[in-house]
């Protein structure tokens, strides 16, 4: 059964892991990505798989490199249920047209951070 309630502990979460894919600053990304992944993290989509601090803090100057003055932003709210969490976002270029959008599916660990993200881009497949 999905909670109706998403604690704001884990909204916070969300958010700073999707601020973090924004975060120019090295030092604020390194913050970003500590206070919303566990150390042993793991982040897959269709184009990259990455495991820890180091690489997830990555992601940000692979998006900047192909999509320059890109910004996440989160869409949906937060569907959880027992350790599992899923939500929709956007990335937009600065004049707000649309690069891609998407959802992300993860876990949170006992002590509420992420322990894995999976990204899937654009909709849904017909069937």
């Amino acid at each position: 059964m999905t909670n109706t309630e998403t604690p704001t502990e884990l909204t916070t979460t969300i958010d700073a892991y999707l601020a973090s894919l924004d975060e120019a600053d090295d030092a604020k990304r390194a913050e970003l990505v500590a206070r919303s992944w566990a150390e042993d993290g793991r982040y897959t989509d269709p184009l990259q798989e990455l495991n820890g601090h180091a690489e997830l803090a990555s992601i940000h100057g692979a998006v900047q490199h192909t999509y320059p003055g890109a910004s996440f932003r989160r869409t949906s709210g937060i569907d959880v249920h027992h350790e599992s969490v899923r939500f929709a976002w956007d990335l937009t270029n600065p004049d707000g047209s649309l690069v891609v959008a998407g959802i992300d599916v993860g876990t949170v660990g006992d002590d509420g951070r992420l322990t894995s993200i999976t990204g899937f881009f654009g909709d849904l497949p017909e069937a």
